[in-house]
């Protein structure tokens, strides 16, 4: 009889717990579906616009990574987000970075995340970097330019093997995701 119960108690809460889950995973389709709407981030009729707007067109149906360059204040953001939403990763999150507002101590812990233990006052279980929380969808880095020469190679490694290591980390962590970089050098 206690076996009987005991089974029947672990069913009806794995049945909860999968409930759960799947609440979850709809509330997380619709946060991504309104973070994400579809909309038009720059107006206008003019050629250079209608000329720029082809040449987004075109990029974002690659899954190429794109360098966007221009003086401050020039819509680089805009033109990423437009990238974002007209490829096929417009279902998924765009993650906006600003590198020129990380001190150099925080640039490997945010983009490359961090596991328990890594250093004083580190996150009990660590930290997913932003890259990892981009996978499957795209990272904008603006102000590239910022990026100091000690992170650079670990941020080419990414580009180039599409693998993070968390700081304290021993396993890479592949990561699915599409750079759009903006600077204004």
């Amino acid at each position: 009889n206690e076996k009987l119960l005991a089974t029947l108690q672990a069913a009806l809460k794995l049945r909860r717990s999968n409930a759960q889950v799947e609440e979850l995973k709809q509330r997380e389709r619709t946060i991504k579906k309104e973070l994400n709407q579809e909309q038009r981030y720059i107006l206008g009729s003019s050629a250079g616009i209608l000329s720029m707007m082809q040449t987004i067109a075109k990029v974002a149906r690659t899954d190429a990574n794109v360098l966007i360059t221009g003086e401050n204040g020039t819509g680089k953001e805009l033109i990423a987000r437009e990238i974002h939403n007209h490829s096929t990763r417009h279902d998924e999150l765009i993650v906006m970075v600003d590198l020129s507002s990380l001190t150099e101590t925080l640039f490997e812990s945010e983009l490359f995340g961090y596991e328990e233990g890594a250093f004083t006052g580190s996150r009990h279980g660590g930290k997913p970097g932003l890259f990892e929380l981009a996978h499957n969808g795209t990272i904008f880095l603006d102000e590239v330019g910022a990026t100091p020469l000690s992170v650079q190679s670990r941020l080419l490694r990414v580009l180039q093997e599409r693998e993070v290591m968390r700081i304290g980390g021993d396993r890479l962590i592949s990561v699915n995701v599409r750079v759009i970089a903006a600077t204004n050098q």
